[in-house]
């Protein structure tokens, strides 16, 4: 399957450095542009993603074809909070149909 122009961003994300994996690890973080949270998460890791997003006053998106685990190459990768503002606002350009908007 093809990548679209957003992964291929998150894949810019990965090489950077700018992020963290995982709901414990991003809430670490003291500021993020961009929460991607995964659609085989569990209601409750979304409902936390949902917090996470809040808590940075920033968006939150989830992918719709493929998983997080699959873009990222990070095996159980449910949550992942990008710092990079450029980044993040590429791949929110760059959405169409492959992420859709949570809140």
């Amino acid at each position: 399957m093809n990548k679209s122009k957003a992964e291929t961003f998150i894949g810019f994300v990965l090489r950077t450095g700018k992020f963290r994996i995982g709901l414990n690890a991003a809430a670490t973080l003291k500021k993020a542009k961009l929460v991607i949270v995964c659609k085989t998460a569990s209601d409750n890791t979304k409902k936390e993603a949902d917090k996470l997003a809040k808590k940075f006053h920033c968006p939150i998106i989830e992918p719709t074809e493929k998983t997080l685990e699959d873009m990222t190459m990070r095996e159980n990768a449910k949550v992942m909070a990008i710092e990079d503002k450029n980044l993040s606002d590429a791949i929110l350009n760059n959405m169409e149909k492959d992420f859709i908007a949570r809140i």
